[in-house]
């Protein structure tokens, strides 16, 4: 079709038609919509893809559809190169909001989904290092005029079985009384030898675990302070799990299993101790068991109900 025949009006089907059936609907929009979004903050400053989900709300019961199309535009411009930020979330909410007036639309909600890349450092060896990914989701809404931001995180952990661990203790101990029990003395060197040899006769059972934090992110702030709430996740429990590694590092990480013993119990006090200044922190643990084939979990979430994670 060329320029003369092209119409000079084209339908709009959402609005000029009415719904064969009237209700109101809580939220309508889309999900999965790829995005690059940039993280600008102290320590961590990229761009990486993100992954959206973005909704209005539908009160009116005989508006047929919203305007899809309005709220992708908006949603476009987060990926502008400018640091994200809860203060620029607001605004965009509003603006959908305030984009679908004529659907009477007053709710506006946003999900964001990406891996934050960060360098890390190995334990001990000079210079070596490499790149851990941790999944972050951001959720936000904009609610009879009250503006909501949370954070999630996830943090991949190890943790080792106090009470295997104790059971291991409990067999090398006999297996060295035993060995020694018609020996009046030794010398530490002989000590020394039956542990090189023996102690590792029974072995406390570990695994891979995970963290799942969620806080609220203050308005004001400057940045989501992603990497701030990764660190005192880490610190807390203290066995992350390791990147590039060498022995020596490998030596340095069984020391630290071995200093940090925990259930999954444990590990969920642990962080929710750690996370005195944020608010409303939600702190789903899990623990993808060696010894059985199902997982040991643990939450703490707050008392004001902000739902599950």
């Amino acid at each position: 079709m060329n320029q003369s025949t092209k119409p000079s009006f084209l339908p709009d089907i959402s609005l000029s038609e009415s719904a064969p059936r009237h209700s109101a609907l809580t939220w309508v929009g889309m999900q999965g919509i790829d995005l690059p979004l940039t993280v600008d903050e102290p320590g961590c400053s990229r761009e990486l893809h993100a992954c959206a989900d973005v909704q209005v709300n539908l009160p009116a019961p005989h508006i047929k559809g919203i305007h899809m199309s309005r709220l992708f535009r908006l949603l476009d411009a987060m990926g502008n190169g400018q640091g994200l930020t809860a203060a620029g979330i607001h605004q965009v909410l509003k603006a959908m909001m305030e984009s679908h007036a004529d659907c009477q639309s007053e709710n506006a909600r946003l999900q964001l989904n990406f891996n934050l890349l960060l360098r890390r450092p190995a334990l001990v060896t000079e210079g070596l290092a490499g790149w851990k990914s941790y999944p972050i989701t951001i959720r936000a809404s904009l609610m009879s005029g009250q503006f909501h931001c949370r954070m999630q995180v996830k943090v991949g952990y190890s943790s080792t079985c106090p009470c295997s661990a104790a059971l291991a203790r409990q067999l090398i101990e006999q297996a060295f009384l035993a060995e020694f029990a018609k020996q009046p003395s030794l010398n530490q060197h002989q000590v020394a030898e039956w542990i090189r040899h023996n102690a590792s006769a029974a072995t406390p059972h570990s695994q891979r675990s995970q963290a799942h934090v969620t806080v609220d992110v203050n308005e004001a702030s400057s940045s989501l302070g992603m990497l701030a709430l990764i660190e005192c996740i880490e610190q807390a429990l203290g066995t992350p799990v390791q990147t590039a590694v060498k022995r020596a590092d490998e030596q340095a990480f069984a020391a630290l299993n071995g200093q940090n013993l925990m259930f999954v119990e444990d590990a969920a006090r642990r962080i929710k101790a750690s996370l005195q200044g944020y608010e409303h922190p939600e702190i789903f643990v899990r623990h993808l068991e060696s010894l059985h084939p199902h997982d040991a979990v643990a939450w703490s979430i707050p008392e004001i109900g902000l739902g599950s994670i």
